[in-house]
């Protein structure tokens, strides 16, 4: 697996509003002022990217509505590229969330009925010169539902006939799936796939439909994955390659909420591979990423740039 590095990151996912309650700390429903925020995890994961140097285009669809310009506008301030965002017909309808900040009991409560990024479909992974790019990042989402899922097939297809490296957030929704066993099927599918998996302990279980998920987790580093990242919040993560597994902890901080962290990982991580680093200074890059946005409101606006992250790994020590 060998990234380019003067090529750019093709991040495959959805994008969405996130409203937060104002000031910090404020339930939902006691809520008088709410601040706007770009959501949703492969937006975000472009926002990480971004703020740690490493260009990205977005592929997805959005709403030909307020909140589609929304996005768009967004996506050019944090300088995410939107050139394969295509717009869709007003029924279907671009995710909003409604997100406190607060850590105990955090409500985050996702709208996602006729959701316009499932609308994804061939002919856009066609517009696609995948030589452009130094990987593919795939948000599971993008799995639950037709046309969408097909079309993150193919892209996966012409991608691994042309050697690009492949990455999937397993990035588990429970909406739209069928069942839980085409759930199951779907996700190992897939992750038999990628170059990289990313997931936590509840997403591989979902993925085996069990509670076994760690052995699902081990089984398939004898297939294509050469890295498979099994998180486990608080607990930390345990990082399986072909030649050893490794434990990592975590950066402990005083977090204001749980939201966020898994984007701003993906970022750090990634950034910090395309960059060269090491796999255990990515994790831990990654992990760094995470831990300063869960000390912020939002989640693409909290995200580090370089210089933040620099100073947070020189002051703080990951704890096992």
């Amino acid at each position: 697996m060998e990234f380019n590095k003067s090529k750019k990151i093709l991040v495959i996912g959805r994008a969405g509003m996130d409203i937060y309650p104002e000031p910090p700390g404020t339930k939902i429903s006691e809520v008088k002022n709410f601040s706007t925020h770009l959501g949703g995890s492969a937006a975000n994961t472009c926002v990480a990217l971004s703020q740690l140097g490493v260009q990205s285009d977005l592929l997805t669809c959005v709403s030909e509505d307020a909140i589609g310009e929304y996005i768009f506008e967004k996506l050019k301030e944090f300088n995410v590229g939107s050139n394969f965002c295509r717009r869709v017909e007003n029924k279907f309808q671009t995710q909003v969330a409604v997100v406190e900040t607060i850590l105990k009991n955090n409500q985050s409560i996702l709208y996602r009925n006729n959701s316009c990024d499932l609308q994804l479909n061939k002919n856009d992974i066609d517009n696609i010169n995948f030589q452009d790019y130094s990987a593919v990042f795939i948000s599971g989402t993008t799995l639950s539902s037709n046309p969408s899922r097909d079309a993150v097939f193919y892209a996966t297809q012409k991608a691994s006939s042309l050697s690009i490296p492949l990455i999937i957030d397993m990035d588990y929704r429970p909406y739209n799936w069928e069942s839980d066993e085409i759930k199951s099927n779907i996700y190992k599918k897939i992750m038999n796939e990628m170059d990289i998996i990313i997931g936590n302990d509840l997403e591989f279980n979902i993925a085996d439909n069990s509670t076994e998920g760690f052995q699902l987790a081990k089984s398939f580093i004898n297939e294509k994955p050469s890295i498979i990242i099994y998180k486990m919040g608080e607990k930390g993560s345990t990082v399986i390659t072909k030649e050893k597994e490794q434990n990592f902890g975590i950066f402990k901080v005083d977090a204001i909420k749980p939201t966020g962290a898994g984007d701003a990982f993906n970022g750090g991580f990634i950034s910090s591979i395309l960059k060269g680093y090491s796999l255990e200074d990515s994790i831990k890059r990654g992990s760094a990423n995470a831990a300063i946005v869960v000390t912020k409101v939002g989640c693409s606006s909290a995200m580090p740039n370089t210089d933040e992250l620099e100073n947070f790994i020189n002051q703080q020590t990951m704890e096992i």
